[in-house]
């Protein structure tokens, strides 16, 4: 069985705009700084690749690797109604040994 090869994946600055939505800072994310890892809200639709290209070419650091989970959103209950909160998608992005993202100063 052979290993299946990735294409690499360029992602121009407009596209990783819209790739990485927003850092998420929690305290578990916080946690994840201590091993070089930084949290994002990424669109539903993008890929492992794409994420690594744009945090690359956004903040231009080495990425290690990606790990990336659907999150469910949440049902909740506003003036008697049921609602739902939107499904998203956050990415686990861990940077070489020596890299560094910051997106808790000023918070």
């Amino acid at each position: 069985m052979s290993a299946r090869r990735e294409k690499p994946v360029s992602v121009s600055t407009i596209q990783a705009y819209d790739i990485i939505l927003a850092p998420m800072v929690t305290e578990k994310s916080t946690m994840g700084s201590e091993h070089n890892q930084v949290t994002f809200r990424v669109p539903l639709s993008a890929t492992k690749p794409e994420i690594k290209a744009a945090i690359e070419e956004l903040f231009k650091v080495k990425v290690d690797a990606v790990n990336t989970l659907r999150q469910k959103g949440k049902v909740k209950r506003f003036r008697g109604k049921l609602g739902k909160r939107p499904d998203y998608k956050k990415a686990i992005v861990s940077l070489a040994e020596g890299e560094m993202i910051d997106v808790t100063t000023g918070i």
